[in-house]
């Protein structure tokens, strides 16, 4: 849902904040300009709870002095559903502000939170986990590819040796396959390799 632009969807968020007064205007401000507060929780320890059963598009970290537990909740949520986190905290301390990234905080404010400056934040974080993702979805496509062409070459170079064809040939057999089983050249050249490499390894063995 994040991906979407912001006027085909409204952004649903979780706000973490121990200020009560300061929450209640950070709220009201986020409604105003058109986000759907899911809840405010004023500790850090039940934002994972929280995480896991409503879902939220954002979340928005705002306490006075966030710990290690809240970093380890977010991790947690992050390994099972990345989100874009913000934190907003006046603490500078650089260890902690890297411990908050690699938890899984997109967007890391070093102060305290505004009314008034939390919906530039917010688009920050989304820009920022958007472009985070569009660069991970580009990684694992080439480090798929790479890995379906040494499959390719591999299984190519099993039936030029077991069945004694041409590259030429072998390469038609590849694709047939993959058309006839609508899978992917390199899911067929996995495919063959594991049933050639378990085959002849049984010939060999008598």
């Amino acid at each position: 849902m994040v991906g979407k632009s912001r006027a085909a969807t409204v952004l649903r968020l979780i706000l973490v904040d121990d200020d009560r007064d300061r929450a209640a205007m950070v709220e009201a401000r986020l409604r105003e300009v058109g986000f759907d507060v899911l809840s405010v929780i004023p500790t850090g320890s039940g934002v994972l709870y929280q995480m896991q059963q409503r879902e939220p598009d954002v979340v928005i970290i705002a306490l006075d002095s966030p710990d290690r537990d809240v970093l380890e909740s977010l991790s947690i949520a992050s390994s099972h559903n990345p989100r874009p986190v913000v934190m907003f905290s006046e603490s500078g301390d650089q260890n902690f502000i890297a411990d908050a990234i690699r938890a899984g905080v997109t967007a890391y404010q070093a102060e305290d939170i505004s009314p008034a400056r939390v919906r530039a934040a917010i688009d920050i974080a989304v820009a920022q986990f958007s472009a985070f993702n569009d660069l991970k979805q580009e990684l694992d496509d080439t480090r798929r590819q790479l890995a379906d062409r040494k499959a390719v070459e591999k299984a190519k170079g099993l039936l030029m040796a077991i069945h004694a064809v041409t590259e030429e040939e072998a390469f038609r057999t590849l694709r047939k396959l993959a058309m006839d089983k609508n899978r992917t050249l390199g899911e067929s050249a996995s495919d063959v390799i594991a049933i050639l490499q378990k085959t002849h390894s049984s010939g060999s063995g008598r």
